[in-house]
């Protein structure tokens, strides 16, 4: 492995941890409002397949999106600032934590509603077709959203005419306090793919490296216009669905035994076993991460909130009340 490489997904998903560890912190002292879902976990999902994607790639994310969004680009003090509400936010502080977007970097946003990146992202990927740009679509989407009618549909579409599209399923075993078993008649999300007639592939959502070489040979398909590809990667979120979730529906022994799997520590060990990484290394690379956090957190703090409310309305009031206007 190129030295580069090791480096960049060590410091992404301990950026992503510590990031997600501060935006908890800063959610308790009633800095950041609203729903509040959070990625600890799940960073070998996010790091390994959106490394493995191209600039000009388009991202779809959901909810839990800010980690998507850091390794996009998406400048840490821009999320933290969009999560507190502020004007300096990339969203300019109407979004919040659930609607993160950056054009500049083709992340096409986070989003709230269940099951809505899928005709977000074969919009976009038809869009590249028409145009044979070879850029390709990352759909990423819960293991609850593959229940609903939008994923059949988008998938159906996305088959039928070989949009470049990778379809990324971040199983973490629950649809908020639901276990998949309970809520899937097929919890093996993967082997929807062959309904439609394309690609389908589980991966260990623990290890970035499986989730590197897996998302690079998914895309590597659908560049050669062989249609979509599925993609389940099965991962596990340490704490509830969100911050108002403590997480009483699982054992802690469940619990422990996914947290032995944990991504950062599994590659910082691999990174020093291979010789690829040295412990100083990684001693830097983590004060780097949480002098970003800390930056992200002291810029978000002093940012100004939106001033106009009204910005970006396209629509003038109804006049309920016959007052006029």
């Amino acid at each position: 492995m190129q030295r580069d490489l090791a480096r960049r997904l060590y410091y992404d998903m301990t950026l992503a941890r510590r990031f997600e560890q501060a935006a908890a912190e800063q959610y308790t002292q009633g800095k950041i409002a609203g729903f509040l879902h959070l990625y600890p976990g799940e960073e070998a999902v996010a790091v390994g397949s959106l490394r493995a994607a191209d600039p000009g790639d388009y991202v779809v994310s959901t909810y839990r999106e800010h980690v998507h969004a850091l390794v996009r680009g998406t400048p840490p003090e821009a999320v933290m600032a969009e999560l507190f509400g502020r004007a300096t936010g990339c969203s300019g502080g109407y979004g919040g934590s659930m609607h993160l977007f950056d054009a500049e970097r083709r992340f096409l946003g986070g989003y709230a509603i269940v099951g809505e990146t899928f005709p977000v992202a074969i919009g976009a990927a038809y869009w590249a077709r028409m145009n044979d740009t070879g850029d390709a679509v990352l759909c990423y989407f819960g293991d609850g959203a593959a229940n609903q009618g939008t994923f059949h549909e988008s998938l159906n579409m996305a088959a039928l005419w070989k949009l470049p599209v990778v379809f990324i399923c971040e199983n973490n075993h629950y649809q908020i306090g639901t276990e998949i078993h309970r809520h899937s008649a097929l919890a093996e999300i993967y082997k929807r793919a062959c309904a439609y007639g394309m690609e389908g592939r589980r991966v260990d959502g623990m290890d970035v490296l499986a989730v590197l070489e897996a998302t690079r040979e998914a895309l590597a398909h659908v560049r050669q216009g062989l249609g979509p590809v599925l993609l389940e990667c099965e991962t596990y979120r340490y704490r509830g669905h969100s911050m108002a979730d403590h997480g009483a529906y699982r054992s802690q022994l469940e619990l422990a035994e996914f947290q032995a799997k944990d991504p950062l520590r599994r590659f910082r060990e691999k990174a020093l076993g291979e010789g690829w990484l040295e412990p100083s290394e990684l001693d830097e690379l983590d004060a780097q991460a949480q002098k970003a956090v800390d930056e992200a957190v002291a810029f978000a703090d002093r940012s100004p909130p939106p001033t106009d409310l009204h910005k970006d309305v396209y629509v003038e009031p109804l006049d309920l009340y016959g007052g006029g206007r």
